[in-house]
């Protein structure tokens, strides 16, 4: 049993309040140089630990310049995965890992975007609340913006602004932490600038002109960086950092170099090492408290082979937290096999031979009829062949499928949102859903309660939880009313039924309690990861994955 199953309280009803007047007194801000994806926010994240681990009150805020209003209509093969956050924000895959280092959740008040910032600036000019002034750039957005970070309820306000220095779209956010660093006081700012210095294998050398050049762009901007960190390849030499601290105008024990490391957990404890806690104390005038940094992860890895059957394969961000949540068990980043290719295969003797390489598997969530029926192979294959697998949201939806096809004989059973003509629709789109027009934010989402039925695999992996919450993501659910025949309640176990695990108003989880581990959740128990504190699920899924490895 993993150490969050067994904390008290874990899954209750998250309490949510509102900021009011509280405001950081003391602000980070961190920005980014040269190129996007360096790892501004596992610095922000780790950053925040080390303060939170010396007694600082911390709390983060992160600025996303593009103009949609939140995540949640992004692609996530251009921009990685969603988030969800208990209050159902759909956010930057950026709250994730401020949820796993800090180990406490985000909510939509730590994130702005764009969108929001101005929708919020034409609705209060259509209300007729800027009392005839030509509505500007400078003041109007950027007192939005400043008014939005000076209600971060922390001592210390972490913010991280997106994308690089120089992008037009983040100028205005730039412009908007230099008024206010000088309304509240240069000596409350610390600006720390993060930027990537690549290496010419031709001239054997680092190449650092494309940081100096961000460098006096921020210059420009009117921000002078306090600190630098120097993202890398691998270890830069000293003569080269020496030039970026001197082109820079930073003193040379502010340059912190970070380079490439296999495993990001690493990160706080280097910085914790380097000092950056207390040189960032001294210059914000306040106090720590020497506790040490208290951070375990798991640093043996399990000898487990995990596949993820996945149809986003544009980046690895795309299931970013799920990867995270492997690795916070104590298992090696999963490989992601192509639902589209499993479709391909001719056989299903094909399939179970290309799935015999692994001792696990996990069908995640997603939307649309691509990869389908090469997932639901995948789902049949992990049946007969008893290879352990959890089934996430639509992969849940997936296995409902795979068993009316295959155990139920219901030979056309489908989804209503592959094929809206089936003729057995053992999984219909929600009805509440059915009335609505937008598609963002419109989902059901966040933490919502269910129950853990007794007697069931998933409530001993909850350690005898009976009332919990979990985040959701989706508008389609088990149409449970019309195919009740299917299922049966944990002690009334029918080999030609799946076996209900968790109910609200709609079926939660599913499993096959005489299989080495099939488990199918429509929530994501992803999300929920920290670092000490994978959900156990994943612990679960690692455990049954493991044993089936050693035989």
């Amino acid at each position: 049993m993993s150490k969050e199953s067994s904390l008290p309280g874990l899954y209750a009803h998250p309490e949510f309040r509102e900021v009011g007047n509280l405001s950081a007194k003391k602000f980070v801000v961190i920005t980014g140089g040269v190129i996007s994806g360096i790892g501004k926010g596992i610095f922000a994240a780790s950053t925040a630990r080390i303060l939170k681990d010396s007694g600082v009150r911390v709390n983060t805020l992160k600025i996303d310049p593009y103009l949609n209003v939140d995540a949640g209509t992004m692609n996530p093969n251009q921009h990685g995965e969603v988030f969800v956050t208990d209050d159902g924000y759909e956010a930057d895959l950026d709250l994730g890992h401020y949820e796993r280092f800090l180990g406490q959740n985000m909510t939509r008040a730590n994130n702005l975007t764009a969108g929001q910032v101005y929708w919020s600036v034409v609705r209060k000019e259509r209300e007729g609340r800027f009392l005839g002034a030509t509505v500007q750039m400078v003041p109007h957005v950027t007192e939005e913006i400043k008014s939005k970070i000076r209600s971060i309820d922390a001592d210390v306000g972490i913010i991280e602004i997106g994308g690089t220095v120089g992008d037009i779209e983040g100028e205005i956010f730039l412009e908007a932490v230099r008024e206010l660093s000088l309304e509240l006081g240069r000596e409350n700012f610390v600006f720390i600038h993060v930027t990537f210095v690549p290496y010419l294998k031709t001239t054997n050398e680092f190449k650092t002109k494309p940081t100096q050049q961000s460098i006096q762009l921020l210059r420009r901007i009117g921000i002078q960086p306090d600190f630098l960190v120097v993202r890398s390849e691998s270890p830069m030499d000293v003569d080269s950092l020496d030039k970026v601290a001197l082109f820079g105008g930073v003193p040379r024990n502010r340059v912190i170099n970070l380079p490439d490391t296999s495993n990001v957990y690493e990160i706080p404890e280097q910085l914790y090492r380097l000092g950056l806690h207390r040189s960032m104390a001294k210059m914000l005038r306040i106090d720590l408290v020497d506790n040490g940094l208290k951070w375990e992860y798991p640093k043996a890895v399990k000898p487990v082979r995990i596949a993820l059957v996945g149809k986003y394969l544009g980046t690895d961000d795309a299931y970013k937290s799920i990867f995270e949540s492997l690795i916070l068990a104590g298992v090696e980043k999963p490989v992601v096999i192509d639902a589209e290719h499993i479709e391909e295969l001719e056989r299903d003797e094909d399939v179970r031979m290309y799935l015999s390489n692994w001792d696990g598997l996990i069908v995640p969530g997603g939307f649309g009829k691509r990869g389908i029926e090469g997932k639901i192979r995948v789902i049949k294959a992990a049946r007969e062949e008893r290879i352990p697998i959890l089934g996430i949201c639509l992969g849940m939806q997936l296995m409902v499928i795979e068993f009316a096809r295959h155990m139920a004989g219901l030979e056309k059973a489908n989804s209503t949102e592959f094929d809206p003509n089936t003729p057995h629709p053992v999984i219909d789109m929600m009805e509440q859903q059915k009335k609505v027009l937008n598609l963002g934010g419109t989902m059901r989402l966040g933490a919502q309660k269910m129950e853990i039925l007794p007697g069931s695999r998933l409530a001993k992996i909850y350690g005898d939880q009976r009332e919990v919450y979990e985040r959701h993501r989706h508008r389609y659910e088990v149409n449970y009313e019309g195919y009740k025949e299917l299922f049966c309640k944990p002690g009334e176990e029918d080999r030609d039924k799946l076996v209900i695990s968790a109910m609200s108003e709609f079926v939660e989880a599913v499993e096959i309690p005489d299989h080495p581990f099939f488990v199918g959740v429509q929530y994501h128990p992803e999300y929920r990861s920290k670092v000490g504190a994978p959900h156990p699920l994943f612990i679960a899924l690692a455990d049954a994955a493991e044993r089936k490895g050693s035989r």
